[in-house]
Parts: C-alpha cells; structure tokens; sequence
C-alpha cells in the first residue's frame, strides 16, 4: 500500500484564506501542515511507501526529511490530476492499493490512519473519509488505484460514492475527526484553532501571532464575547 499526498507550490498555497493571512502566512501554513501530515503517517508501518507528487523545491526537501518519496510532475497540476499521475505511477510499479490524503489536514493522526487501513477490504474495494461537511473527499483508499477515475472538489465526495456503486461495489465511509478537517477558509482556521493540539501547525500560528488576530476578527464579526464564542 503507497500514501500519495499531491503538494501544490507554496508560493501560492492557499488561496481562500487570504483574506486573513498574507502570502508568506498561508506559504509557512502550508509547510506547517504538511510537516504535521507526513510525521503522523511515518508512524504507520503498513504503509510501504509514502509518496509526494509535486513540482515545488520546498516540498522536495520536506518529504526527504521524512524519508518520503518525490513523483515530480512536469506542471504544478491540480489535485485530481496530481492523483492520476501518482496512481499511474503506482500502477508501473504493480502495487495493488493507493491511499491518498491532503496534505492540509493537520489534525490527522496514526490512529485515524490505521482505522482506514483497518476497515479497508484486502480485495477489490474502496474506503473514503469524507470533510467535515460530507461534500469532500478527505481520503480515499482504493484496491486496485486505478478501480474508478477519482475527481476531488469541494463536490466530490457523493459522485465518488456513486460511481464505485455503479460498478458493483459497496463503499465503505469513515468518518474521522482529525481527517475530516481540512484547512482552507477562514472558517476551518476556527475551527482548527478551536479544538487543542499540540501540532506544528498551531504553534505557527500562536508563534506568529495568527492565533490571537484570528479570535479578535472573529469576535469583532460575531459582536460577541470569547466566552461566548
């Protein structure tokens, strides 16, 4: 079973959360996050290799720090795309089950991770773990990677469940706090400073200063107090 974990160029990491963050935050975010996904995936020895698809020096050098392997891509592709060509490359390489997660799910843990592998079937099958809000594909699990053409967004996660019905085969759901939460908008950066961790990711943003400029944003929206938050 190989992890791949499509990573996107820094420079331009994070687009939806400029709003509250500048360009070199959501870039440090990033690494952040990344950093906190790939030290909690080194943890799971079922994985046999974990591999990041991307084009950016930086990454490179975070997933040698990690013993990770690098697919280089010959564009900074999007996520879907980047999956296809890391599942193309598993398929060259004979291996039998593809496991992707974001790269921006911080919370994740080795626990969460073995749950997925552990309610995955040895066979032909398809295991997901959808976004907080059930429209996205947080994680998937498929045997053999290739089993149907994965397409994320922000809609993804229904269409997925779908399409592998069609084909004869019951999916299986799990839904999983850490994973569930990917780190997009300001809201999800609320929602991630709002549940206790001790991750390179909250300490970024506490270090910074993000943490505190992010709860006095929100209670000058909300009117309300940070008890009552």
């Amino acid at each position: 079973m190989w992890l791949i974990v499509p990573v996107k160029n820094f420079a331009t990491a994070k687009q939806r959360l400029s709003l509250c963050l500048s360009p070199g935050e959501r870039s440090h975010l990033y690494e952040a996050m990344l950093e906190d996904v790939l030290e909690c995936v080194q943890q799971v020895p079922t994985l046999d290799e974990i591999a990041l698809v991307t084009l950016d020096p930086k990454a490179m050098k975070i997933a040698a720090k990690y013993g990770a392997r690098v697919m280089r891509e010959s564009a900074n592709r999007s996520h879907s795309e980047a999956i296809r060509f890391g599942i193309d490359q598993l398929l060259k390489n004979r291996v039998e089950t593809m496991f992707t997660l974001p790269g921006d799910v911080p919370l994740v843990t080795a626990a969460e991770v073995n749950a997925l592998i552990d309610a995955h079937a040895n066979q032909t099958a398809f295991t997901i773990a959808p976004s907080r809000d059930r429209k996205g594909s947080n994680a998937v699990m498929c045997s053999p990677p290739d089993i149907i053409p994965l397409q994320f967004g922000s809609d993804s996660f229904y269409p997925h469940l779908e399409q592998v019905r069609r084909i004869g085969i019951e999916p299986t759901i799990v839904s999983l706090p850490g994973i569930s939460l990917d780190i997009d908008t300001p809201a999800d950066l609320e929602l991630f400073l709002a549940r206790r961790s001790h991750t390179r990711t909250r300490a970024f943003l506490e270090n910074n200063g993000i943490a505190a400029r992010i709860s006095v944003e929100q209670i000058q929206d909300t009117g309300k107090s940070p008890r009552e938050i």
